[in-house]
């Protein structure tokens, strides 16, 4: 191991060699500014490790990774990897934005940047920043998540989770997201040293952090809009949007599961139904109507660009199926019953939030066996869960019993329901697993209460449900991860025919 480096405003630098048994003193060297660390014959006196070794490609792999992680989290710092006399890596020093974002693209990709959204959120003396890539742009292997805590490359299982839940809305299932974050915290806050390989980290108040993360990434992936996607590069959300229903109320609503007849229900209605729990369930779906955006139709030829939203103007129906519209770009294509589904899902849980989360009592309370430090916790936590819509006695060391849930999950298992609560809340300070399965429920309900395949829109309802995507938080995404809809652009198109070739 050799090591040379030479300080800023220094005439010589200073070299550092391992000669396997000890270090040497440090000896006067010839170097540029910078450091140079230069690696021969490793493990050479460690038969076990090097007997396990893989083939040179393999271990350089490994090698060319680690330097990866290095050289997203000091963008600057210049960077070069030789491997056998030959420069292999090179990353330059990345003073701008846009030169990171130039980095990153050499990283990752040029079609990373595409899809990546700029996150920055600063609160409780934790600032959060980095890249995070929109739920259409995932993979199958979470082999592209980096996150680093002050500048060190981590794997937290912590971290992992708060980011996972921010994607809980939007993600198909199986898929992994991508993302490059920092969180930058006071270092006596966390805990370097829980982990051999510095992987992971102890903070000093988790619940706080895992919170303070889930919420910031998934505001911003909530704060994408069809016009953020068609910019084609990575955008910044410092907020998230405007309330999805804000400039509605004034306009003629259509029933798109009618589209025979309009119908007077509203969005506010939807949350006096919610008490009725289950058998309120049928009429909840004719609550949510997509708005007339105010034209009968539309064309590109009658707007200036700047007058041309996002999603253009539809022109077409495909099979009953498929919207076909024209933006200044080129061809949208809407999976229409993924689109008013995810609108019909968003307008139910804003009218859900509008009112508390309420209890129903159990005709017969269930009696859950637990661990003693889950009893305790339950009931040191007693009006937290009540939060939740979970009322529970304590009827001995291990046994805990349920007396009433929430009343839209009246069907759950009581006794699983509050087992993953108590597991949540122990693990993190923190806990979804009511208002995921509540979002399930409307999520199914949403799903039933959308326009069908077949059905014939005419044109208004076609740009009606085109300016409600464009008003809609994650509209690019139904209710189960699928993406709603799809740009080609006129070179695109024009590869399609060979035109210009």
């Amino acid at each position: 191991f050799e090591l040379t480096t030479r300080q800023r405003g220094q005439d010589q630098g200073w070299c550092l060699r391992n000669d396997g048994d000890r270090f040497t003193d440090p000896e006067p060297a010839a170097h540029p500014v910078g450091t140079t660390v230069l690696v021969r014959d490793l493990f050479f006196n460690l038969p076990a490790r090097r007997k396990f070794l893989k083939v040179e490609r393999t271990e350089y792999g490994h090698i060319d990774e680690l330097v990866k992680r290095i050289a997203m989290s000091r963008f600057d710092v210049q960077i070069r990897l030789s491997h056998n006399g030959r420069v292999t890596r090179h990353y330059r020093i990345a003073n701008s934005l846009a030169a990171c974002e130039m980095r990153l693209s050499e990283l990752l990709g040029p079609e990373f940047l595409q899809h990546a959204i700029r996150v920055r959120n600063e609160a409780a003396g934790m600032v959060l920043h980095g890249w995070a890539a929109n739920a259409t742009w995932s993979r199958s292997q979470a082999d592209q998540q980096f996150f680093y805590v002050n500048h060190r490359h981590i794997r937290d299982k912590l971290i992992m989770h708060a980011i996972k839940r921010a994607y809980h809305d939007v993600l198909y299932h199986g898929r992994h997201p991508v993302y490059v974050l920092f969180l930058d915290i006071t270092p006596s806050e966390v805990d370097v040293n829980v982990h051999p390989a510095k992987h992971e980290v102890r903070f000093r108040e988790s619940g706080l952090v895992h919170q303070f993360i889930s919420r910031s990434v998934g505001e911003h992936l909530a704060a994408e809009t069809p016009a953020d996607l068609t910019a084609g590069s990575a955008r910044e959300h410092k907020a998230p949007i405007a309330d999805g229903s804000s400039g509605l109320r004034d306009q003629q609503p259509i029933n798109y599961t009618d589209t025979g007849r309009s119908s007077d229900n509203s969005v506010r209605d939807l949350a006096r139904r919610l008490d009725g729990g289950a058998s309120a369930a049928g009429n909840m779906i004719h609550a949510q109507q997509l708005y007339q955006s105010g034209a009968e139709s539309a064309s590109l030829s009658d707007q200036g660009d700047e007058q041309i939203p996002p999603l253009g103007f539809a022109i077409a129906q495909l099979h009953g199926i498929f919207i076909l519209a024209e933006n200044r770009d080129g061809l949208i294509i809407v999976d229409m019953h993924a689109a008013h589904e995810r609108i019909t899902y968003e307008r139910m849980k804003q009218a859900m939030d509008q009112q508390e989360l309420r209890s129903q009592p159990l005709l017969v309370p269930v009696t859950v066996a637990v661990s003693e430090k889950e009893a305790d916790y339950a009931e040191a936590h007693r009006q937290q869960l009540e939060q939740f819509g979970l009322k529970v006695d304590r009827l001995a060391p291990e046994s805990l019993r349920v007396v009433a849930i929430p009343v839209l999950l009246q069907r759950a298992d009581p006794a699983a329901l509050l087992r993953d609560v108590l597991a949540d809340l122990i693990a993190v300070g923190s806990s979804n697993r009511i208002a995921e399965q509540a979002n399930d429920v409307l999520s199914s309900m949403a799903c039933h209460g959308s326009v069908r395949a077949n059905r014939r829109l005419s044109i208004p309802e076609m740009n009606a449900l085109l300016r409600d995507m464009e008003r809609t938080e994650r509209s690019g995404q139904c209710n189960h991860g699928r993406p709603t809809w799809s740009a080609m652009n006129l070179k695109q198109l024009d590869r399609l025919f060979l035109r210009g070739q």
